[in-house]
C-alpha cells in the first residue's frame, strides 16, 4: 500500500512512545506534537521536529496525517450548500446508484434538498421543516440533517434507493475519519458527565469524567453549531504548549452530537478570579504571572503563524495551580486564511480589524493590551461608560483607557504599546514577553505588595 503523504509544516501527534539508540532518530511520547520537515526516500520514514527544535528520523506508521489548512473539516461533508439544480446534477454525473449529496432549496428558502442518484438519472427529494423538525415524507421526522442522512443510509424506507456513497463537497474531509486518523477519537462509553460548570458561546461546558480522570466537556447536538466546534477543535488539535488548554479527545457520534473533551482548569476564568480576589489577595507580581502565562501562549501561536482574534481575560483559564491557560479556539485562524468576518468582540479588537475585519499577530497584541488592562484592573470591563458603538470611532481619534487604579507605570506603559494605530509599531509578542520579564524582576526587588 502506497504511503499516505504528510505535507511539510504540518503537525501531527504521536500514537505511541518511540525510543531508538540510534542518533538519527527522533524519540518521542505518545501524544507529543511533532512537525513534519519532509519525506525520507525509504517510505517507512520521515524527517520530523519537535516544539525543542531536535530533528531527526521518526516512523510513519506513528504519525497518522494532519488536514491542513487547505481542507476543511466537516460534520456533513455531503452537504453543498447553495448550489442550483443543474450544479448538483452535474456534481452527480455519470449517474452513481446510490451516490448523493444535500443541497439548500432553491424554490424554498430555508429547506433543503436531496440529491440522489440511481443508474440512469438524479432524484430530488424536498426536505421540509414540520413541527421544528425535518422530514421528507412527513412520516419520519429528525432533528438535523445528519439524522435524516443516516437514517437512509440504512433502509431506502420510500426513496428509489438508500443513501450509499455521499459526493463530498470540495476540500472537505469527514470529521470522523480525520479525528480517527489523528487519534484523537474517544469512546463515549467512557465518558461520564457530571454537571454544567459553564456556559460558552455555543453551548454549556460541562465537568466529567474520562477513564477516571476529570475533563471539561462541551457538548453540542445542533449539527450548525457544533459545525462551528470542529473549527475549534481543528486547530487544537495542531497545538501544544504548557499555556494552552490542552484538546484531548474528540467524540462525533453518528446523529451529530459532537463533544470536545479537554482539560479541566479548576479555578476558572481569569477574568471571575482576579474580579473576587481583588488587590487585597493579589499582588502586582501575581497579576505579572498571568500575564507572562498568556504572552508565552502567544509567542507560541505567533511562532506558528495562528491568530487567536478573540484574545480577552474571559477566554482565559486557570489550573488548579494557577497556572493560565489560553482557551477557545472558535475564532483562532491559520494567517493564510483570515477573510471570515465574524461577529467580534468590539472592546477587545484592533481598530484595523473592526474597519477593514485585517486580522494578524499584531491585531492579537491589541487585544493583549486590552487583556492586561482587565488583568491590573481587577476584572474590570474595558472602555468603562463608552458605549459599544462609540468605541472604534474614539480610538482612531486616538483615545486610550487611562491607567487602572496603581497600576504599576511600566505595566500601562506595556498596554500602550500595544495600542498603537499604526500596526507595524506594535511590538512583537517575544519582546512583550522580555519586557514583561523585566518589570516581574524590578517588582520582585522592591517587594511590591500593590
Amino acid at each position: 500500500m502506497a504511503k499516505t503523504p504528510w505535507p511539510e509544516s504540518t503537525k501531527c501527534v504521536g500514537q505511541f512512545q518511540f525510543k531508538s539508540s540510534s542518533e538519527h532518530h527522533l524519540p518521542f511520547n505518545k501524544g507529543e506534537m511533532l512537525t513534519n520537515i519532509n519525506a525520507k526516500r525509504d517510505p517507512q520514514w520521515y524527517i520530523a521536529q519537535n516544539d525543542a527544535g531536535r530533528k531527526g528520523a521518526v516512523p510513519t506508521n506513528s504519525i497518522p496525517k494532519f488536514v491542513t489548512h487547505e481542507s476543511k473539516l466537516n460534520l456533513m461533508p455531503w452537504f453543498h450548500g447553495k448550489i442550483t439544480r443543474l450544479q448538483a446534477e452535474s456534481l452527480l454525473s455519470p449517474p452513481e446508484k446510490g451516490l448523493f449529496l444535500v443541497r439548500e432549496s432553491t424554490n424554498y428558502p430555508g429547506d433543503y434538498t436531496l440529491c440522489l442518484s440511481t443508474d440512469n438519472m438524479v432524484e430530488h427529494y424536498h426536505i421540509r421543516y414540520g413541527n421544528g423538525k425535518l422530514t421528507i415524507d412527513e412520516e419520519k421526522y429528525f432533528d438535523n440533517l445528519i439524522q435524516l442522512v443516516e437514517h437512509y443510509k440504512t433502509n431506502a424506507d420510500g426513496l428509489c434507493t438508500s443513501l450509499v456513497k455521499p459526493k463530498l463537497e470540495q476540500k472537505t474531509v469527514a470529521v470522523q475519519d480525520e479525528f480517527l486518523r489523528g487519534g484523537w477519537v474517544k469512546n463515549r462509553g467512557d465518558l461520564q458527565l457530571q454537571k454544567t460548570i459553564g456556559q460558552g458561546e455555543f453551548g454549556e461546558v460541562m465537568l466529567a469524567y474520562y477513564q477516571g480522570n476529570e475533563v471539561a466537556v462541551k457538548c453540542l447536538k445542533n449539527s450548525t453549531t457544533a459545525q462551528a466546534f470542529i473549527a475549534e477543535a481543528s486547530v487544537m488539535m495542531k497545538l501544544r504548549h504548557e499555556h494552552l488548554v490542552q484538546l484531548l479527545g474528540v467524540i462525533a457520534e453518528e446523529d451529530g452530537t459532537l463533544y470536545i473533551i479537554t482539560e479541566y482548569m479548576r479555578n476558572g476564568t481569569l477574568v471571575d478570579y482576579v474580579r473576587s480576589r481583588g488587590r487585597t489577595v493579589l499582588t502586582s507580581v501575581a497579576l505579572t504571572d498571568f500575564s507572562l502565562h498568556v504572552c508565552e501562549a502567544m509567542v507560541y501561536l505567533e511562532s506558528n503563524n495562528f491568530v487567536h482574534r478573540d484574545l480577552a481575560a474571559r477566554n482565559i483559564l486557570l489550573s488548579e495551580d494557577l497556572v493560565a491557560k489560553v482557551s477557545d479556539f472558535g475564532l483562532t485562524k491559520k494567517v493564510s486564511s483570515l477573510q471570515d468576518t465574524n461577529k467580534l468582540p468590539v472592546k477587545w479588537t484592533s481598530p484595523e480589524a473592526l474597519r477593514e475585519k485585517k486580522f494578524s499577530t499584531k491585531s492579537d497584541v491589541w487585544s493583549y493590551g486590552v487583556l492586561l488592562w482587565e488583568i491590573f484592573s481587577f476584572g474590570r470591563m474595558p472602555y468603562p461608560k463608552i458605549q459599544l458603538k462609540d468605541v472604534g470611532t474614539l480610538l482612531e481619534r486616538g483615545y486610550r483607557m487611562p491607567t487602572p487604579d496603581g497600576c504599576p507605570t511600566e505595566v500601562y506603559d506595556v498596554m500602550k504599546s500595544c495600542w498603537q494605530l499604526d500596526p507595524d509599531f506594535r511590538p512583537t509578542f517575544e519582546s512583550l514577553k522580555q519586557s514583561l520579564l523585566q518589570i516581574k524582576h524590578k517588582l520582585r526587588q522592591i517587594g511590591t505588595t500593590l
